[in-house]
């Protein structure tokens, strides 16, 4: 069965978003903004304080290895895009899937370049959207 979107060309999504999904949206842009400029105090508070990232070869890991590793490429030049491709509010919990590029360029280094999607878990704290688990499934791209 066709949706509405499909028969409407001018149909834009963004134009039916709640408050919930324009904030969670919001905060995934401020996350990549705050990366990009090395602003590791920004990026943190966007996270609730039990936090758990998930990436392919290593164990589960909270808040206090993610700062530590962010503190440690705060050298390093981070370009990205991040394109949610699922986005769902339920109640106080969210998740969201995306795709995500990103290329890394370390001090006079070779450019790195990782893309793939994410999975986002979301929990609302005080009014506020923080990001409470996340799955990166980010591989190396082919240059």
């Amino acid at each position: 069965m066709m949706g509405f979107a499909s028969l409407n060309p001018s149909y834009d999504p963004r134009n039916h978003m709640t408050d919930d999904e324009r904030a969670i949206r919001e905060l995934i842009a401020t996350w990549m903004r705050a990366s990009q400029a090395g602003d590791v105090q920004t990026v943190l508070s966007l996270m609730t304080d039990d936090v758990v990232f998930m990436v392919p070869g290593r164990e589960p890991f909270g808040r206090e290895v993610f700062a530590s590793a962010a503190q440690g490429m705060k050298d390093v030049r981070m370009e990205g895009v991040s394109d949610i491709r699922e986005l769902e509010v339920l109640g106080d919990w969210a998740y969201l899937r995306a795709h995500l590029q990103v290329t890394m360029t370390p001090p006079g280094g070779t450019p790195i370049r990782r893309t793939g999607y994410t999975l986002t878990i979301l929990r609302k704290q005080g009014g506020r959207w923080l990001l409470a688990r996340d799955a990166n499934l980010l591989t190396t791209a082919a240059p």
